[in-house]
């Protein structure tokens, strides 16, 4: 609560990230050592077993089911998650030692979703307003729309996916995961009560490309 007494709204945010530095990913992926892929939990949820990241993290794993159940309009690409004493400067306000984060890539299950800015925008805001909602927690959110190229047998089309990045802060790491973890919680109900995004999508309709995919360094989903 704030000092009159009310509810101070979670810290979330959201962002895009289109520039030629930004990140990018490539859908599906595999690494270069060939080692770790993508797999498709939305249509084969019995693959969770293969996300060491699921295992490691049974509230990553939780989180991955609800995004990729059938009420939702998304499924997840990528994952992971991780502990760091290192803060930003941001993230000072918080005043504690420890933070605990994970992040989730996540495409449009619709095709033609995948190819307009202005529906993972529409996406964005609208969980962002549904997050604001929430009182204040020891935890943030980060939505942030991105490239993305997605490759199938006709060659790689251009499109964008979204980042979710969610963080909890305490002063010792089981602290952290515990408000990680809320935070977490609270993503996911909030995720099956967005709306998909009205049609159609003017925006932007990209064409097929020559580019080669090229995977996107991080743990795997």
């Amino acid at each position: 609560m704030d000092a009159f007494g009310g509810w101070v709204p979670m810290d979330v945010d959201f962002s895009i990230e289109l520039g030629r530095d930004d990140p990018v990913l490539d859908f599906p992926w595999t690494d270069t050592a060939g080692r770790l892929a993508y797999v498709d939990l939305k249509r084969r949820p019995e693959l969770m077993a293969r996300i060491e990241e699921a295992k490691k993290y049974p509230e990553l794993g939780e989180f991955l089911r609800t995004v990729n159940s059938a009420r939702s309009m998304v499924e997840t690409a990528k994952c992971d998650a991780w502990a760091t004493m290192e803060l930003s400067a941001e993230e000072e306000i918080h005043d504690v030692s420890h933070k605990f984060a994970s992040y989730v890539d996540v495409v449009f299950s619709n095709i033609d979703m995948r190819s307009s800015v202005s529906a993972h925008e529409q996406f964005a805001r609208k969980l962002v307003e549904l997050l604001r909602r929430t009182p204040e927690i020891p935890s943030s959110v980060e939505v942030c729309v991105r490239r993305c190229y997605f490759g199938d047998e006709g060659g790689v089309r251009e499109g964008f996916y979204c980042t979710l990045y969610v963080s909890g802060y305490g002063n010792d790491e089981p602290s952290a995961r515990q408000n990680w973890a809320v935070g977490l919680k609270l993503v996911g109900t909030r995720w099956c009560s967005c709306r998909p995004p009205r049609l159609p999508f003017p925006d932007y309709s990209p064409g097929r490309t020559s580019r080669s995919p090229r995977p996107r360094s991080a743990n795997t989903l």
